[in-house]
């Protein structure tokens, strides 16, 4: 029996969400997770740009942006896109290469702001985006992505429109129009990564679900068939829809940059700090197009760089804390020096979530390994995300989030806390 995405996917799009409690559990952890990186990324220069542009327009206030004010819902899934994913600390998913939560959470809460919706119907759309997104990911494939095809903005709008017409109560026919729609949008390229476009990439698709699904609801008809026409034109593998949900594997970053980097910095946090003769790294040959960055001049290109994470490590910079990866850093001589000595090498042994590190100090050699697909308790995952969110923005304010997710609070005051009232 053949595979027909548009039948799949409109009907795993409108479905009576059944995630089982431990998915659930996981969103609720992404959901903090994404409220921490948006409020503690609201400093950053994508951050006032797009606000600045969208509160010039003078629309009306339908939804909430980080850091105060409030914009039209689409405006506003642009802002608290590009703002959430400014640090690139946010979730990732290593099913399609993707951040699910900076993409879908923004166009949900925007649209449930402006529509009323219950805190529960909130969660629910943002929960069933986000494994939308994913699902069409893997339809997508590695092919996609390694075309230059950025999976947070292409994916992500799919996700971004299915929960934004679920909280616009879109039927199956609608919601086939809304992907076919979306189609037509989904744009964002892995060009962008190390600069102020790839956080835009995410806005855009925020943006773009809002958009599709406002205008299909209020009449506006598409080509349907135009999302069969998208995978084939851009280099999508056409793999099966995922029967099992998926989302419950997403990972939660502990270091503020590209996901690509962390089994080395973690295979690295054994390693004695200071110089080094050599220091070698094997990471999954997929890495070295999207994180090998050898000498960045920037904070911004340093989160997608092998070398300067890994001397930032052995030097004593918290790679943890978003201000370690800022422009004066990138001048450091330690710094240059050190990343000069990284040697970096493709080994398809292994997978997208390991990486093997050596390190030579005179006749002194430290080797490690890290998978980031090691299993986790969820009381362990949970510790570390809360951890997180604590360090970016205090106690007292991740409790009072964690309150707000944990009892499906109402849109609004999702809001409120976004504007820091």
């Amino acid at each position: 029996m053949s595979f027909d995405p548009l039948e799949e996917f409109s009907a795993f799009a409108v479905a009576d969400c059944d995630a089982n409690e431990e998915t659930r559990a996981v969103f609720r952890l992404s959901l903090l997770d994404w409220l921490a990186c948006g409020l503690r990324g609201v400093s950053e220069p994508v951050s006032h740009i797009t606000k600045q542009m969208v509160l010039q327009e003078q629309g009306a206030g339908e939804a909430a942006l980080f850091g105060g004010g409030r914009a039209p819902a689409r405006g506003a899934a642009l802002v608290n896109g590009a703002t959430s994913h400014a640090l690139d600390y946010d979730d990732t998913h290593f099913a399609h290469i993707g951040h699910p939560s900076v993409a879908v959470i923004p166009a949900a809460l925007a649209v449930a702001e402006r529509e009323g919706a219950s805190g529960r119907a909130f969660q629910e759309a943002a929960l069933m985006g986000v494994e939308a997104s994913v699902r069409i990911g893997v339809w997508l494939g590695r092919a996609h992505y390694q075309k230059g095809f950025h999976q947070t903005a292409t994916a992500g709008a799919f996700g971004a429109a299915v929960a934004a017409a679920r909280l616009m109560k879109a039927g199956e026919t609608l919601m086939q129009h809304v992907l076919g729609l979306t189609a037509t949008r989904a744009a964002g390229l892995k060009a962008q990564f190390g600069t102020m476009g790839k956080p835009y990439n995410a806005g855009l698709a925020a943006q773009t679900g809002v958009e599709v699904a406002s205008l299909v609801m209020g009449g506006l008809t598409s080509n349907p068939d135009a999302l069969r026409v998208f995978g084939e034109t851009h280099h999508g593998e056409g793999a099966a829809l995922p029967k099992d949900w998926q989302f419950s594997a997403v990972s939660h970053k502990l270091h503020a940059c590209c996901h690509g980097l962390h089994a080395t910095l973690n295979a690295l946090e054994g390693c004695p700090p200071g110089e080094a003769d050599v220091i070698e790294i094997e990471t999954h040959p997929r890495w070295m197009s999207v994180c090998n960055q050898s000498a960045p001049e920037t904070g911004l290109g340093a989160k997608f760089s092998y070398a300067t994470v890994a001397a930032m490590a052995l030097l004593g910079h918290d790679t943890h804390r978003p201000e370690s990866y800022s422009d004066a850093l990138m001048q450091d001589p330690g710094v240059r020096d050190l990343r000069a000595k990284v040697q970096v090498s493709a080994n398809d042994a292994l997978s997208e979530m390991q990486a093997r590190v050596r390190v030579t100090r005179g006749s002194e050699v430290f080797e490690a390994e890290h998978d980031l697909a090691a299993w986790q308790s969820p009381e362990v995952r949970e510790a570390q995300v809360k951890a997180k969110a604590g360090a970016l923005l205090g106690a007292q304010a991740t409790d009072a989030l964690w309150t707000l997710v944990t009892e499906n609070a109402a849109p609004s005051e999702f809001g409120a806390a976004l504007q820091g009232v």
